[in-house]
């Protein structure tokens, strides 16, 4: 059996110094490494620090989350999520991320969107890969980081 040479796509690679962290304030740091929007894909890495929260938010597809540093949690849970823990969230499930340790380093691997709810339950505002992209472009353009090579459709 042969392989066709030349019809295959080729692996893409950035190094660790390609896409920066930008500063959210606070000390806690993102970077976006992929969107693809016709797939709803975005993947981020985040660097929080402790007492970092974020809004209560239904995701609506699966995301995938690895940590390698640190601790964090849900707000409604009782595991805490610490280096080598992967955690998979089901399209849907409701939560409050809470960081509990300084420098908790976390990946995620989204698809969809983040519907960001009031107390009440009711969608306050809408995160996606394109609008946390815009976001995280114009953070490193305002911290002198340059215009990063983000993976993109």
């Amino acid at each position: 059996m042969s392989i066709a040479t030349g019809a295959a796509p080729t692996a893409v690679h950035l190094g660790v110094d390609e896409i920066p962290f930008a500063d959210l304030g606070g000390g806690n740091l993102i970077r976006v490494l992929q969107v693809r929007e016709k797939e709803s894909l975005w993947i981020i890495e985040n660097v929080f620090q402790a007492g970092f929260e974020v809004q209560t938010h239904r995701h609506t597809g699966p995301v995938w989350g690895y940590t390698s540093s640190g601790g964090w949690k849900y707000k409604e849970y009782d595991y805490v999520n610490r280096a080598g823990s992967f955690l998979y969230e089901p399209a849907n499930s409701v939560h409050t991320l809470q960081c509990i340790e300084d420098d908790t380093r976390v990946w995620f691997h989204m698809l969809g969107m983040n519907l960001n709810l009031d107390a009440d339950g009711n969608v306050e505002s809408v995160s996606d890969g394109a609008g946390t992209l815009a976001h995280y472009l114009a953070l490193c353009e305002q911290q002198g980081l340059g215009r990063p090579s983000v993976l993109t459709d």
